[in-house]
């Protein structure tokens, strides 16, 4: 990913250094199970912690180039690193990568880095929780209008919205939870996965040091379709960000304002035109929500492979592994910060509400009038006359309210007196089980 949307601590994870410790890692904790095991003397397997702990940890750009160098003679990545490790470790490497498969390594690499950035977004979804939760019971009874179609429906509130969708990052957060205990599998099995020259306690011993579990059956990989959920997860995730992030756009826009991104001191946003304050925010989370979506497609394709497998994978899983993890990373940073100071006008919100003349309080009519003895279908063209009425006058000299039409109208005025009306049509009534519904969401 481009550094302009990566994070450090999460970048870091997929660096060259962060990889290469974790596979000297997993080779030092093999070597260290095989000689309890009788398989290695335990001495190398002590010499190899010994001198290659240090060389591993203090791994420097000159280290980095020589792998690069042995690698580019031997074409072969596990092998340059085995390679270059050997160099600073003396004879007893030999002892290293007894019985395993370059598999083995990859995929259990994979599998830490993949959990390590999983817990990194779990704390993001967490921040960006706190922030939504916040924001949403400052704004708990703020009435605002609430749209289908984009057009005018029923009032709600602005906490109200806020709180759909804390719920959604709260079950997506529990999908999180699920997929990083999925991925954090460890696999060393050997070719093809049979333990014919490792002893499945190693496998045992180096996945309970790592807080990994091990994997049933891995032929000669981890099976695939453990990072197909992780990655649709993260998909999904992201889906949510472009939702909230949609909503904030059209909020913006500047025949509705009735929220908008914090515009900074000093903040420009045009270059041709020196008012404009656009969703600068939202419209970028909308597009890293398009890329972290489509690294899931081929996560999905990367099941399928050849008998005990190929490495057609791998080369996906270099770019899909760093880049989707760290683009949702920042994108989860960017919404929390984006909500945390986001700017909201009640006032402009009341105004849209009662825009249209009042004709958003339709329904609590139409039922009343039921109630009171019309049927549906007579219920339901008295008040759309009034709706109709009203919205086809407005801003017009003779514009009335959708309460005035109601009441000029004989099937309605025989019902109820405008004491009645004014009961019906308080918006306080439709914000009754606001409550209830904060309950539910926020305990």
């Amino acid at each position: 990913m481009v550094p302009r949307y990566s994070r450090p601590e999460m970048a870091a994870i997929w660096s060259p250094e962060a990889r290469y410790k974790i596979w000297f890692e997993i080779e030092a904790l093999a070597a260290e199970a095989m000689g309890e095991l009788g398989t290695i003397p335990a001495e190398a397997a002590a010499l190899i912690r010994q001198k290659g702990g240090p060389r591993a940890a203090g791994i420097s750009d000159a280290d980095l180039a020589r792998i690069d160098e042995i690698e580019r003679e031997t074409r072969h990545d596990v092998i340059a690193f085995l390679t270059w490790l050997g160099e600073g470790i003396g004879p007893e490497a030999r002892f290293m990568h007894q019985g395993l498969t370059s598999s083995d390594v990859l995929d259990t690499c994979l599998s830490v880095q993949m959990a390590r950035a999983a817990d990194l977004l779990i704390a993001d979804l967490d921040a960006l929780l706190a922030a939504l939760k916040r924001r949403a019971i400052e704004h708990k009874l703020t009435p605002t209008i609430g749209r289908s179609h984009g057009i005018h429906a029923e009032p709600t509130t602005f906490g109200l919205k806020l709180a759909g969708h804390y719920a959604e990052f709260s079950r997506n957060r529990a999908r999180l939870v699920v997929a990083r205990e999925e991925i954090a599998t460890c696999a060393i099995s050997g070719a093809v996965g049979t333990f014919a020259a490792v002893d499945p306690k190693v496998e045992e011993f180096v996945a309970e040091k790592l807080g990994l579990a091990v994997e049933p059956v891995s032929t000669q990989v981890i099976p695939r379709d453990r990072h197909a959920a992780f990655f649709a997860t993260l998909a999904v995730i992201a889906s949510g960000i472009e939702r909230l992030a949609t909503e904030v756009r059209h909020l913006q826009r500047s025949e509705v304002r009735e929220a908008e991104e914090y515009f900074h001191p000093g903040q420009k946003g045009s270059s041709a035109m020196p008012h404009k304050r656009n969703p600068v925010l939202s419209e970028n989370l909308t597009g890293l929500a398009r890329l972290v979506r489509g690294y899931a497609l081929p996560a999905l394709e990367n099941v399928a492979l050849w008998h005990e497998r190929d490495i057609s994978h791998s080369s996906v899983e270099r770019v899909i592994g760093p880049d989707a993890t760290i683009a949702l990373d920042f994108a989860l940073s960017r919404l929390t910060g984006m909500i945390d100071k986001l700017t909201v006008y009640p006032e402009r919100m009341n105004a849209n509400l009662e825009s249209l003349g009042g004709v958003a309080h339709s329904q609590k009519v139409l039922l009343a009038l039921t109630q009171a003895g019309l049927s549906r279908e007579g219920a339901y063209r008295a008040v759309q006359r009034a709706a109709m009425a009203t919205w086809t006058a407005l801003g017009s000299e003779d514009a009335k309210t959708f309460r005035d039409n109601l009441l000029l109208d004989a099937e309605v005025s025989e019902k109820f007196d405008v004491a009645t009306i004014d009961q019906i049509i308080d918006p306080q009534r439709d914000f009754r089980h606001v409550e209830t519904i904060f309950k539910r969401v926020f305990g």
